[in-house]
């Protein structure tokens, strides 16, 4: 079984233009910032609604393997959705600081980015990027 979410040749910027509330948009756009500095790679999107940098590829024992994004997030209108390895240890030791937020299993869940300490965050997506294995080989 492959992963249903793949990357497309979408428009990213199509996709903001239909994001509401504004300022999820103006959120989106900062992460896009962060995440393309740290990763060195180009927005794309993956599926209809996730925004993701790099790609790596995963391999589970039961057979399921595909591709994910390195990082990504997904502009929702209830929150952002960080997909950056949240239940990994390097990255979750960092949350304690991070400011007003939920986990769930790998995902950072973000109201809006002057919730959180900007800092922080940088660090929580550099920290993905660099453990982008570990969480593809922990299912996210």
């Amino acid at each position: 079984m492959a992963n249903k979410t793949v990357e497309t040749n979408d428009s990213v910027e199509a996709f903001l233009a239909r994001v509401e509330p504004p300022q999820r948009v103006a959120d989106a756009r900062l992460l896009i910032d962060l995440m393309q500095r740290v990763s060195g790679a180009p927005p794309k999107l993956w599926g209809p609604s996730i925004i993701g940098f790099g790609s790596v590829h995963y391999r589970y024992a039961s057979g399921r393997e595909g591709d994910m994004p390195g990082i990504a997030f997904s502009p929702r209108k209830a929150e952002l959705v960080l997909y950056v390895g949240a239940s990994t240890p390097n990255v979750a030791a960092l949350l304690g600081t991070l400011g007003k937020h939920k986990t769930g299993k790998g995902c950072l869940y973000v109201k809006k980015l002057a919730d959180v300490d900007a800092d922080v965050l940088a660090r929580v997506v550099e920290t993905a990027w660099a453990n982008r294995d570990l969480a593809a080989a922990s299912g996210g």
